[in-house]
């Protein structure tokens, strides 16, 4: 369904315009582009920032990590704001002070103006078919291929503003397996007078004074969650925020770059068991979010997200980094009156935007508001400070004096990382063990190896070591900037890569960019069962010159997904970025990710008579891994049937609710047991007809739902 979704998303975006054409600030008017080359995924508007309730009309949208596994969002709202002082416009109106707005709920219209947005690749996309159809999660809409560039993959974003700042945005990624959780925007700011790229408007001829450059950055950690703790946590009510290097406190020597971060803080309303890492111990109320089979405590919620500075300039002509910059560092209300309806003829409502943006470094920090102890092992405080929404970190640049033709170059990062799936949910089954036991007194082991017989200081202690892997991420991605990206490139990822459902076998066939390639030294294979988004096992070890692989040790029925790697050489120790000897580098999985099912299927039937449902009844309540179908909980299956036929469902009382047209020539087809609107069926009988559409012959069988 979701990759469906993503194709159909160019549709969807032509459906919205048509709605909302009476609506001046419609944002889904604009270009919109994925950044998808690592394991953090985001979406980017060519406005020049992404806002609240994008072109999806939902809070938690963009920010995924760790991306193949849905529901990861963590993206509420963003914002750029860009304000001076004694502004004079081309009417020759004066403003005390102007401020020009890309959300965090404004759309920037006529405010902002675009002008190029384009995605540019180091290799040409790679392709991944399963059956033959292209699969793919995100789509990949790329401009043009530029093998000299350093990045995997770069989406250069241009606009224009009423200040007549020309904002030159790249936005890039890279597949390294320890740079691709973060994603640098690189920003020149131009001072061009020119208000859009109508050259008949334009600006006096004037210099900018107190120009600040300010990103609001609304986090919510995560949307998988949202339900089953509270719906506030979607607009990041519990958001713990932090910040390193501004001057507030004190940072330990290792911690001396300059960021925020945040984190799933507390939610005091939610009184069930302590929250810290949202541990799944409920699906119930996750609305679909979470399966039955996720109910082992499994953390939902372990992700440590956050901004880090790699440059700003000191001026427009000392282009060396400041290290006082971002100047402001601070968290605001993000409910307060000035994150909505924002004007840039609004003179009362910009002086306030201004002050927000020029006030300084916050203090004491939000994080040691809300635990003044520090504690946040034990936490007590609540994050939202008493506000209806949270709060937001803002980083404000400036201020600068830019002239005509003179530039601003700042530079930032957004990483995410944490607890993998896997600790995710181990540490998750043992809290629970701890939890549903009052007489379980552990030991439970810290990860400093030290135990504890508190099962809350466990998994917290865990998720906390987040916090250390976002700050290692940080000081990868200062150390990349540093190097003028000059980072050892990991091997090519194949160019194509081929899955194949066959009737003993899935067939696995790939190619690769160039032939004797010397960074290519072998390919791994590996496979998940039931949904894409599961655990995945290395099948196959492939060598050189092998260019396909028949999976045989697979079973009739289950959903099988499917990626391929290049494997590389060794890439050299580095104990200050924590890589240890002996890691090869590897292309990124997320060039070859299957998203789309391959099947074991049998022949096409040739008796009507052995047509079967499978299974019949179905209950929802059965064993999720004997009786359904492991990790595809609404899934059925008809097998014998014709290779070429009709399968129509209808109620006990003749509606009909879905057809399906099967022509694969196989015996199998799968129903998701959903009607033709996407609604999950309810309990009761149901009424199969399938016909031949070689023969005309038809055969009706019955089948049991129950929920």
């Amino acid at each position: 369904m979701k990759r469906i979704f993503h194709k159909k998303i160019s549709f969807i975006f032509l459906s919205i315009i048509i709605l909302f054409t009476a609506a001046e600030n419609s944002f889904s008017q604009y270009d919109i582009r994925w950044m998808a080359v690592g394991s953090l995924h985001n979406w980017y508007s060519s406005i020049g920032s992404e806002i609240e309730h994008g072109f999806q009309k939902v809070q938690q949208y963009g920010l995924q990590w760790p991306a193949i596994y849905e529901y990861q969002n963590m993206q509420a709202a963003k914002g750029l704001w860009i304000g001076c002082m004694n502004f004079k416009d081309e009417t020759g109106r004066e403003f005390p002070h102007k401020v020009v707005h890309v959300g965090p709920r404004v759309s920037g219209a006529n405010e902002f103006f675009p002008m190029e947005m384009k995605m540019v690749s180091r290799f040409e996309p790679p392709l991944v078919y399963v059956d033959g159809v292209q699969s793919y999660e995100k789509p990949v809409d790329n401009d043009e291929v530029d093998p000299t560039m350093k990045a995997d993959r770069m989406i250069i974003n241009i606009t224009n503003n009423q200040l007549g700042i020309k904002t030159t945005r790249k936005i890039f990624q890279f597949g390294q397996q320890f740079n691709d959780n973060y994603i640098i925007s690189d920003y020149t700011f131009t001072n061009t007078g020119n208000v859009d790229d109508d050259p008949d408007i334009e600006l006096p001829n004037q210099t900018l004074e107190g120009v600040y450059f300010f990103f609001q950055f609304r986090w919510a950690i995560c949307a998988e969650t949202r339900y089953l703790i509270g719906n506030g946590t979607g607009w990041g009510m519990n958001t713990m925020i932090d910040t390193r290097g501004d001057g507030v406190k004190e940072d330990p020597p290792d911690e001396n770059f300059r960021a925020q971060f945040a984190w799933h803080g507390k939610f005091p309303t939610f009184v069930d068991y302590d929250n810290i890492g949202a541990p799944i111990y409920d699906p119930s109320g996750s609305s679909g979010y979470i399966g039955v089979a996720d109910s082992v405590g499994r953390l939902g919620s372990p992700q440590y997200v956050g901004v880090v500075t790699l440059h700003a300039d000191k001026s427009v002509t000392d282009p060396t980094d400041d290290p006082s910059q971002p100047s402001t560092t601070t968290y605001k209300g993000s409910d307060k009156p000035e994150t909505s309806n924002n004007d840039a003829f609004n003179l009362k409502m910009m002086e306030s935007e201004y002050g927000w943006m020029s006030e300084g470094h916050m203090e004491p920090r939000h994080a040691d508001k809300v635990e003044p102890d520090g504690d946040f092992l034990h936490p007590t405080g609540d994050p939202a400070l008493g506000t209806p929404g949270g709060f937001s970190a803002c980083n404000g640049y400036g201020p600068y004096t830019i002239g005509p033709g003179e530039s601003i170059h700042i530079v930032f990062a957004e990483a995410s990382t944490g607890l993998s799936r896997e600790k995710c949910i181990e540490v998750g089954k043992r809290w629970k063990a701890g939890f549903d036991n009052p007489n379980d007194q552990g030991p439970f082991t810290l990860p400093d190896g030290t135990t504890t017989t508190n099962e809350n200081e466990f998994k917290n202690a865990w998720v906390y070591t987040g916090r250390d892997s976002l700050f290692q991420t940080f000081r990868r991605a200062i150390d990349n900037c540093n190097s003028d990206y000059d980072i050892v490139q990991p091997p090519l990822p194949p160019a194509a890569f081929n899955v194949n459902s066959g009737g003993d076998k899935i067939s696995l066939t790939w190619d690769v960019y160039q032939e004797n390639d010397p960074s290519l030294k072998s390919f791994e294979i590996y496979r998940a069962k039931g949904r894409y988004d599961s655990t995945y096992q290395l099948i196959h070890e492939a060598g050189i010159d092998e260019r396909g692989y028949d999976d045989t040790q697979i079973e009739r029925g289950p959903s099988y997904y499917y990626y391929i790697m290049v494997v590389g050489d060794e890439i050299a120790a580095n104990a200050n970025l924590n890589i240890p000897a002996g890691i090869k580098l590897h292309s990124s999985r997320y060039y070859m990710q299957s998203y789309d099912p391959a099947f074991l299927k049998r022949p096409a039937g040739e008796d009507l008579d052995q047509i079967r449902v499978v299974p019949n009844p179905y209950n929802i309540s059965a064993d999720p891994n004997n009786l359904l179908f492991p990790g595809e909980a609404n899934k059925l299956a008809f097998f014998n049937i014709p290779g070429d036929c009709s399968i129509k469902i209808f109620t006990e009382i003749g509606e009909l609710i879905t057809t399906i047209d099967h022509n694969d020539g196989t015996g199998d087809e799968y129903w998701n047991c959903t009607t033709e609107h996407k609604q999950i069926v309810v309990s009761g009988v149901y009424i199969a007809v399938i016909k031949d559409n070689v023969t005309g012959e038809t055969k009706i069988v019955k089948f049991l739902i129950i929920r």
